[in-house]
């Protein structure tokens, strides 16, 4: 069973910066693309970065780029999110997943990930 284990998250205040990292386990994750996700109360969850399954290929939303930076390390499992510059916008409960076994790259559309973790919260204040 797969399991994610997302960690990092705290309160910081605008132009500050905090690193998410995501455990997972349960799969070969060295063989899946990997994406980060937010949801703030009361708004959909939206894609916020994914990187393929090396690393050599990485997306984002709009909203991030610049500010934002995922990376992974396959020996540990783990997918990080550095945010730099963080924005009282960028409030949100944050996520990680793999992407669904056979799709490739590095997808935005989120119903190409499955497997959720519990999410970590950050909370920018102005």
């Amino acid at each position: 069973q797969v399991q994610l284990v997302e960690s990092g998250g705290g309160l910081v205040q605008a132009g500050g910066s905090l690193r998410l990292s995501c455990v997972a386990s349960g799969r070969t994750f060295s063989n899946y693309a990997m994406g980060w996700f937010r949801q703030a109360p009361g708004k959909e969850r939206e894609f916020v970065a994914a990187i393929n399954w090396s690393g050599g290929r990485t997306y984002y939303v709009d909203s991030v780029k610049g500010r934002f930076t995922i990376s992974r390390d396959n020996a540990k499992n783990t997918v990080y999110l550095q945010m730099n510059n963080l924005k009282p916008e960028d409030t949100a409960a944050y996520y990680c997943a793999p992407v669904r076994t056979g799709v490739t790259g590095a997808p935005s559309r989120i119903p190409l990930y499955d497997y959720w973790g519990q999410g970590t919260q950050v909370t920018v204040s102005s």
